[in-house]
Protein backbone atom coordinates (compact mmCIF):
# COMPACT_ATOMS: atom_id res chain seq x y z
CA UNK A 1 0.00 0.00 0.00
CA UNK A 2 1.13 3.53 -0.82
CA UNK A 3 0.60 5.97 2.05
CA UNK A 4 1.21 9.71 1.79
CA UNK A 5 2.18 11.57 4.97
CA UNK A 6 2.03 15.36 5.09
CA UNK A 7 4.68 16.79 7.44
CA UNK A 8 8.33 15.87 8.05
CA UNK A 9 8.66 17.14 11.61
CA UNK A 10 8.38 14.50 14.34
CA UNK A 11 5.10 12.64 13.79
CA UNK A 12 5.53 12.15 10.04
CA UNK A 13 8.98 10.50 10.01
CA UNK A 14 8.06 8.46 13.12
CA UNK A 15 5.03 7.07 11.32
CA UNK A 16 7.08 6.45 8.16
CA UNK A 17 9.56 4.45 10.26
CA UNK A 18 6.90 2.04 11.51
CA UNK A 19 4.98 1.87 8.22
CA UNK A 20 8.12 0.89 6.34
CA UNK A 21 8.85 -1.85 8.88
CA UNK A 22 5.29 -3.10 8.47
CA UNK A 23 5.66 -3.48 4.71
CA UNK A 24 3.88 -0.34 3.51
CA UNK A 25 5.30 2.24 1.08
CA UNK A 26 5.35 5.65 2.81
CA UNK A 27 5.94 8.97 1.06
CA UNK A 28 6.42 12.16 3.11
CA UNK A 29 5.72 15.61 1.67
CA UNK A 30 7.10 18.67 3.47
CA UNK A 31 6.49 22.33 2.70
CA UNK A 32 9.97 23.41 3.83
CA UNK A 33 12.72 23.25 1.23
CA UNK A 34 14.93 21.12 3.49
CA UNK A 35 14.97 19.65 7.01
CA UNK A 36 14.87 22.43 9.59
CA UNK A 37 17.62 22.34 12.24
CA UNK A 38 17.45 23.75 15.75
CA UNK A 39 14.04 24.81 16.95
CA UNK A 40 12.73 24.80 20.49
CA UNK A 41 13.56 22.16 23.06
CA UNK A 42 11.15 19.22 23.26
CA UNK A 43 11.09 16.26 25.61
CA UNK A 44 10.84 12.49 25.41
CA UNK A 45 9.02 11.32 28.51
CA UNK A 46 6.79 8.56 29.83
CA UNK A 47 5.61 5.89 27.41
CA UNK A 48 7.25 7.77 24.52
CA UNK A 49 10.63 6.63 25.86
CA UNK A 50 9.52 3.04 25.32
CA UNK A 51 8.57 3.85 21.73
CA UNK A 52 12.01 5.36 21.08
CA UNK A 53 13.66 2.33 22.68
CA UNK A 54 11.64 0.00 20.44
CA UNK A 55 12.91 2.02 17.47
CA UNK A 56 16.45 1.39 18.79
CA UNK A 57 17.04 5.14 18.61
CA UNK A 58 17.58 5.90 22.28
CA UNK A 59 21.42 5.94 22.00
CA UNK A 60 21.16 8.61 19.29
CA UNK A 61 18.65 10.60 21.36
CA UNK A 62 20.82 10.46 24.46
CA UNK A 63 23.83 11.53 22.43
CA UNK A 64 22.01 14.75 21.43
CA UNK A 65 20.08 15.37 24.63
CA UNK A 66 20.16 18.75 26.33
CA UNK A 67 21.50 18.44 29.86
CA UNK A 68 19.08 20.87 31.46
CA UNK A 69 19.07 21.18 35.23
CA UNK A 70 15.59 22.67 35.57
CA UNK A 71 13.43 25.81 35.31
CA UNK A 72 14.17 28.98 37.28
CA UNK A 73 12.08 32.16 37.56
CA UNK A 74 14.18 35.32 37.84
CA UNK A 75 13.60 39.00 38.61
CA UNK A 76 14.55 41.85 36.30
CA UNK A 77 17.96 42.01 38.00
CA UNK A 78 18.54 38.29 37.40
CA UNK A 79 18.01 37.14 40.99
CA UNK A 80 16.20 33.81 41.27
CA UNK A 81 12.72 33.85 42.83
CA UNK A 82 11.75 30.18 42.45
CA UNK A 83 13.03 27.05 40.72
CA UNK A 84 11.93 23.54 39.74
CA UNK A 85 14.81 21.09 39.14
CA UNK A 86 14.60 18.51 36.36
CA UNK A 87 14.10 15.68 38.86
CA UNK A 88 10.95 17.35 40.24
CA UNK A 89 8.06 14.82 40.20
CA UNK A 90 10.55 12.18 39.03
CA UNK A 91 10.98 13.94 35.71
CA UNK A 92 7.29 14.74 35.19
CA UNK A 93 7.78 18.48 35.79
CA UNK A 94 8.20 21.25 33.20
CA UNK A 95 11.76 20.12 32.38
CA UNK A 96 11.98 16.39 31.68
CA UNK A 97 14.89 14.02 32.11
CA UNK A 98 15.38 13.77 28.34
CA UNK A 99 15.22 17.16 26.59
CA UNK A 100 16.34 17.49 22.98
CA UNK A 101 16.17 20.17 20.30
CA UNK A 102 13.26 19.57 17.97
CA UNK A 103 15.56 19.70 14.95
CA UNK A 104 17.91 17.14 16.48
CA UNK A 105 15.08 14.68 17.16
CA UNK A 106 13.70 15.23 13.67
CA UNK A 107 17.13 14.55 12.13
CA UNK A 108 17.45 11.30 14.09
CA UNK A 109 14.08 10.17 12.71
CA UNK A 110 14.96 11.31 9.19
CA UNK A 111 18.26 9.44 9.30
CA UNK A 112 16.41 6.32 10.48
CA UNK A 113 14.10 6.55 7.44
CA UNK A 114 16.68 7.56 4.84
CA UNK A 115 16.10 4.31 2.95
CA UNK A 116 12.72 2.91 2.00
CA UNK A 117 10.91 6.25 2.50
CA UNK A 118 10.39 8.86 -0.23
CA UNK A 119 10.69 12.50 0.93
CA UNK A 120 9.30 15.37 -1.16
CA UNK A 121 10.64 18.70 0.13
CA UNK A 122 9.45 22.12 -0.97
CA UNK A 123 5.95 20.93 -1.84
CA UNK A 124 2.54 20.61 -0.23
CA UNK A 125 -0.95 19.22 -0.81
CA UNK A 126 -3.49 21.51 -2.46
CA UNK A 127 -6.33 19.09 -3.20
CA UNK A 128 -7.56 15.71 -1.99
CA UNK A 129 -10.13 13.67 -3.93
CA UNK A 130 -10.93 10.29 -2.45
CA UNK A 131 -13.08 7.45 -3.71
CA UNK A 132 -13.63 3.79 -2.87
CA UNK A 133 -10.17 2.73 -4.05
CA UNK A 134 -7.81 5.56 -3.08
CA UNK A 135 -7.02 9.27 -2.86
CA UNK A 136 -6.05 11.44 -5.81
CA UNK A 137 -3.61 14.06 -4.50
CA UNK A 138 -2.77 17.34 -6.23
CA UNK A 139 0.43 19.06 -5.11
CA UNK A 140 1.38 22.72 -5.15
CA UNK A 141 4.06 21.85 -7.71
CA UNK A 142 1.27 20.80 -10.09
CA UNK A 143 2.02 17.09 -9.84
CA UNK A 144 -0.81 14.62 -9.30
CA UNK A 145 -0.39 11.21 -7.70
CA UNK A 146 -2.64 8.51 -6.31
CA UNK A 147 -2.25 6.95 -2.86
CA UNK A 148 -4.19 4.36 -0.91
CA UNK A 149 -4.23 6.48 2.26
CA UNK A 150 -3.26 10.02 3.34
CA UNK A 151 -2.07 11.06 6.80
CA UNK A 152 -2.09 14.64 8.04
CA UNK A 153 0.90 15.01 10.37
CA UNK A 154 1.33 18.67 9.50
CA UNK A 155 0.80 20.41 12.83
CA UNK A 156 -1.69 22.75 14.46
CA UNK A 157 -2.39 24.58 11.18
CA UNK A 158 -2.77 21.33 9.23
CA UNK A 159 -3.45 21.73 5.53
CA UNK A 160 -4.75 18.15 5.31
CA UNK A 161 -7.24 18.82 8.10
CA UNK A 162 -8.49 21.98 6.38
CA UNK A 163 -8.95 20.17 3.07
CA UNK A 164 -10.59 17.00 4.38
CA UNK A 165 -12.28 18.00 7.66
CA UNK A 166 -13.15 21.69 7.45
CA UNK A 167 -11.93 25.17 8.41
CA UNK A 168 -9.31 25.55 11.14
CA UNK A 169 -11.68 27.55 13.36
CA UNK A 170 -13.78 24.41 13.91
CA UNK A 171 -10.95 22.55 15.59
CA UNK A 172 -8.34 25.03 16.88
CA UNK A 173 -9.00 26.87 20.14
CA UNK A 174 -6.90 29.94 20.88
CA UNK A 175 -5.86 29.89 24.55
CA UNK A 176 -4.97 33.54 24.83
CA UNK A 177 -1.26 33.66 24.09
CA UNK A 178 1.52 33.78 21.51
CA UNK A 179 5.06 32.44 21.63
CA UNK A 180 8.24 32.97 19.65
CA UNK A 181 11.58 31.15 19.60
CA UNK A 182 14.96 32.01 18.06
CA UNK A 183 18.67 31.46 18.66
CA UNK A 184 20.93 34.14 20.15
CA UNK A 185 24.41 34.45 21.58
CA UNK A 186 23.75 33.92 25.23
CA UNK A 187 23.89 37.11 27.32
CA UNK A 188 24.86 35.13 30.44
CA UNK A 189 26.05 31.63 31.35
CA UNK A 190 22.95 29.50 31.92
CA UNK A 191 24.74 26.61 33.63
CA UNK A 192 22.11 24.21 32.30
CA UNK A 193 19.10 26.14 33.60
CA UNK A 194 16.10 27.37 31.66
CA UNK A 195 15.43 30.89 32.97
CA UNK A 196 12.16 32.81 32.76
CA UNK A 197 11.54 36.45 33.64
CA UNK A 198 7.87 37.39 33.91
CA UNK A 199 6.69 40.98 33.48
CA UNK A 200 3.23 42.45 34.15
CA UNK A 201 0.93 42.22 31.19
CA UNK A 202 1.35 38.46 30.83
CA UNK A 203 4.82 38.65 29.26
CA UNK A 204 7.60 36.03 29.42
CA UNK A 205 11.25 36.52 28.53
CA UNK A 206 13.10 33.22 28.53
CA UNK A 207 16.45 31.59 27.77
CA UNK A 208 17.14 27.87 27.36
CA UNK A 209 20.55 26.23 27.00
CA UNK A 210 21.94 25.23 23.60
CA UNK A 211 24.52 22.55 22.85
CA UNK A 212 27.08 25.30 22.38
CA UNK A 213 27.30 27.31 25.64
CA UNK A 214 27.97 30.44 23.57
CA UNK A 215 24.36 30.31 22.39
CA UNK A 216 20.87 30.05 23.87
CA UNK A 217 17.31 29.57 22.69
CA UNK A 218 15.39 32.78 23.29
CA UNK A 219 11.72 32.77 24.19
CA UNK A 220 9.35 35.74 24.01
CA UNK A 221 5.75 34.91 24.90
CA UNK A 222 2.79 37.12 25.75
CA UNK A 223 -0.93 36.99 26.43
CA UNK A 224 -3.21 38.34 23.72
CA UNK A 225 -6.54 37.67 22.05
CA UNK A 226 -6.38 36.13 18.61
CA UNK A 227 -4.73 38.48 16.11
CA UNK A 228 -5.03 38.64 12.33
CA UNK A 229 -2.42 36.54 10.52
CA UNK A 230 0.82 38.51 10.43
CA UNK A 231 3.83 38.42 8.12
CA UNK A 232 7.19 37.71 9.75
CA UNK A 233 8.29 41.36 9.71
CA UNK A 234 5.00 42.30 11.38
CA UNK A 235 5.48 39.58 14.00
CA UNK A 236 8.90 40.95 14.90
CA UNK A 237 7.57 44.50 15.07
CA UNK A 238 4.77 43.34 17.36
CA UNK A 239 7.26 41.68 19.71
CA UNK A 240 9.40 44.82 19.76
CA UNK A 241 6.39 46.92 20.81
CA UNK A 242 5.05 44.34 23.26
CA UNK A 243 8.32 43.92 25.15
CA UNK A 244 9.42 47.55 25.14
CA UNK A 245 10.39 48.55 28.67
CA UNK A 246 10.66 44.99 29.99
CA UNK A 247 13.78 44.30 32.03
CA UNK A 248 16.30 41.47 32.39
CA UNK A 249 17.60 40.47 28.93
CA UNK A 250 14.57 41.70 26.97
CA UNK A 251 16.40 44.66 25.29
CA UNK A 252 19.25 42.36 24.23
CA UNK A 253 16.85 39.77 22.76
CA UNK A 254 14.89 42.44 20.90
CA UNK A 255 18.13 43.71 19.35
CA UNK A 256 18.96 40.14 18.23
CA UNK A 257 15.43 39.40 17.06
CA UNK A 258 15.54 41.06 13.66
CA UNK A 259 18.65 39.15 12.52
CA UNK A 260 17.47 35.74 13.75
CA UNK A 261 17.43 33.23 10.89
CA UNK A 262 15.49 30.53 12.79
CA UNK A 263 12.64 32.74 14.02
CA UNK A 264 9.38 30.98 14.91
CA UNK A 265 6.12 32.66 15.97
CA UNK A 266 2.71 31.09 16.61
CA UNK A 267 -0.38 31.08 18.75
CA UNK A 268 -0.78 29.14 21.97
CA UNK A 269 -3.58 26.89 20.76
CA UNK A 270 -5.37 23.68 21.57
CA UNK A 271 -6.55 21.27 18.84
CA UNK A 272 -9.54 19.01 19.36
CA UNK A 273 -10.91 16.92 16.47
CA UNK A 274 -13.76 14.62 17.58
CA UNK A 275 -13.11 12.02 14.85
CA UNK A 276 -9.55 11.69 13.60
CA UNK A 277 -10.37 10.13 10.23
CA UNK A 278 -12.52 10.85 7.19
CA UNK A 279 -12.63 7.92 4.82
CA UNK A 280 -9.06 7.22 3.69
CA UNK A 281 -7.63 10.32 5.37
CA UNK A 282 -6.47 10.36 9.00
CA UNK A 283 -4.81 12.86 11.36
CA UNK A 284 -1.78 12.31 13.56
CA UNK A 285 -0.17 14.39 16.33
CA UNK A 286 -0.82 18.13 16.61
CA UNK A 287 -3.02 18.07 13.49
CA UNK A 288 -5.62 15.99 15.34
CA UNK A 289 -4.91 16.40 19.05
CA UNK A 290 -2.80 19.06 20.69
CA UNK A 291 -2.98 20.36 24.24
CA UNK A 292 -0.78 23.41 23.45
CA UNK A 293 2.69 24.17 24.83
CA UNK A 294 1.01 24.78 28.20
CA UNK A 295 0.01 21.13 28.43
CA UNK A 296 3.26 19.85 26.93
CA UNK A 297 3.50 16.20 25.80
CA UNK A 298 3.18 17.14 22.11
CA UNK A 299 6.26 15.15 21.13
CA UNK A 300 5.17 12.16 23.20
CA UNK A 301 1.70 12.21 21.63
CA UNK A 302 3.26 12.30 18.16
CA UNK A 303 5.65 9.41 18.83
CA UNK A 304 3.07 7.23 20.57
CA UNK A 305 0.37 8.13 18.05
CA UNK A 306 2.62 7.13 15.14
CA UNK A 307 3.37 3.80 16.80
CA UNK A 308 -0.31 3.04 17.43
CA UNK A 309 -1.51 4.13 13.99
CA UNK A 310 1.08 2.02 12.18
CA UNK A 311 0.34 -0.92 14.46
CA UNK A 312 -3.38 -0.87 13.75
CA UNK A 313 -2.83 -0.54 9.99
CA UNK A 314 -0.54 -3.56 10.16
CA UNK A 315 -2.96 -5.51 12.37
CA UNK A 316 -5.80 -4.98 9.88
CA UNK A 317 -3.61 -5.44 6.78
CA UNK A 318 -4.17 -1.87 5.65
CA UNK A 319 -7.96 -1.95 6.00
CA UNK A 320 -8.47 1.70 7.01
CA UNK A 321 -12.17 1.20 7.76
CA UNK A 322 -11.15 -0.94 10.74
CA UNK A 323 -7.67 0.39 11.48
CA UNK A 324 -8.50 4.09 11.82
CA UNK A 325 -11.29 3.63 14.43
CA UNK A 326 -9.08 1.13 16.30
CA UNK A 327 -6.26 3.70 16.34
CA UNK A 328 -8.53 6.30 17.92
CA UNK A 329 -9.99 3.85 20.46
CA UNK A 330 -6.53 2.73 21.52
CA UNK A 331 -5.01 6.20 21.77
CA UNK A 332 -7.95 8.35 22.95
CA UNK A 333 -7.55 7.82 26.74
CA UNK A 334 -3.86 8.72 26.55
CA UNK A 335 -4.61 11.78 24.41
CA UNK A 336 -7.27 13.04 26.81
CA UNK A 337 -4.93 12.50 29.75
CA UNK A 338 -2.00 14.36 28.19
CA UNK A 339 -4.04 17.25 26.76
CA UNK A 340 -5.10 18.42 30.20
CA UNK A 341 -3.90 21.94 30.94
CA UNK A 342 -2.05 22.69 34.18
CA UNK A 343 -4.08 24.33 36.98
CA UNK A 344 -4.84 27.93 36.09
CA UNK A 345 -3.75 27.51 32.47
CA UNK A 346 -2.25 30.57 30.80
CA UNK A 347 -3.47 32.84 33.62
CA UNK A 348 -1.36 31.00 36.19
CA UNK A 349 1.65 30.54 33.92
CA UNK A 350 1.70 34.14 32.65
CA UNK A 351 0.15 36.45 35.28
CA UNK A 352 -1.03 39.92 34.25
CA UNK A 353 0.00 41.73 37.44
CA UNK A 354 3.07 42.03 39.64
CA UNK A 355 1.04 40.54 42.49
CA UNK A 356 0.10 37.57 40.31
CA UNK A 357 3.76 36.97 39.48
CA UNK A 358 4.70 37.04 43.17
CA UNK A 359 1.88 34.61 44.00
CA UNK A 360 2.95 32.19 41.26
CA UNK A 361 6.54 32.26 42.45
CA UNK A 362 5.43 31.77 46.05
CA UNK A 363 3.30 28.76 45.09
CA UNK A 364 6.28 27.30 43.20
CA UNK A 365 8.50 27.68 46.26
CA UNK A 366 5.78 26.03 48.34
CA UNK A 367 5.67 23.05 45.96
CA UNK A 368 9.44 22.74 46.28
CA UNK A 369 9.32 22.80 50.08
CA UNK A 370 10.16 19.73 52.14
CA UNK A 371 6.55 18.98 53.29
CA UNK A 372 4.96 19.26 49.82
CA UNK A 373 7.52 17.85 47.42
CA UNK A 374 7.23 14.15 48.47
CA UNK A 375 3.44 14.45 48.43
CA UNK A 376 3.41 15.81 44.87
CA UNK A 377 5.91 13.16 43.72
CA UNK A 378 3.67 10.45 45.14
CA UNK A 379 0.64 11.94 43.39
CA UNK A 380 2.48 12.02 40.05
CA UNK A 381 3.57 8.40 40.50
CA UNK A 382 -0.07 7.30 40.80
CA UNK A 383 -0.94 8.70 37.34
CA UNK A 384 0.87 6.50 34.79
CA UNK A 385 0.32 6.91 31.07
CA UNK A 386 -3.17 5.73 30.13
CA UNK A 387 -1.99 3.29 27.47
CA UNK A 388 -0.19 -0.02 27.18
CA UNK A 389 1.80 -0.52 23.99
CA UNK A 390 1.05 -3.54 21.86
CA UNK A 391 3.72 -5.48 19.98
CA UNK A 392 5.45 -3.36 17.34
CA UNK A 393 4.17 -3.34 13.77
CA UNK A 394 6.86 -5.22 11.86
CA UNK A 395 4.86 -7.14 9.27
CA UNK A 396 1.37 -7.10 7.80
CA UNK A 397 -0.41 -9.57 10.05
CA UNK A 398 -3.77 -9.74 8.26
Amino acid sequence: MKILISGAGIAGPALAFWLRRAGFEPTVVELAEAPRPGGQTVDVRGIAREVVERMVLMPAVLDRRMHERGLAYVRADGRRTAAMPADFLDGAGPVAEIEILRGDLSKILLDATSTGVEYLYGDSITQLDQDDTGVQVTFRSGAERRFDLVVGADGVHSRVRSLAFGPEAQYVEHLGGYGSFFTVKTPEPLDGWMKIHSAPGGRWVGLRPDHDPQYAKALLSFRSPLLPRLKQAEQKDLLTKTFAGVGWHAPYLLDALHDADDFYFDTTSRVVVPEWSRGRIVLLGDAGYCGSPLAGHGTALSLVGAYVLAGELAAYDGDHARAFPAYQRELQPYVEQRMELPPGGVKMAMPMTALGIRLRDASTRLMMSRPFRPLLAKLAATQPDAITLKSPATTNRG
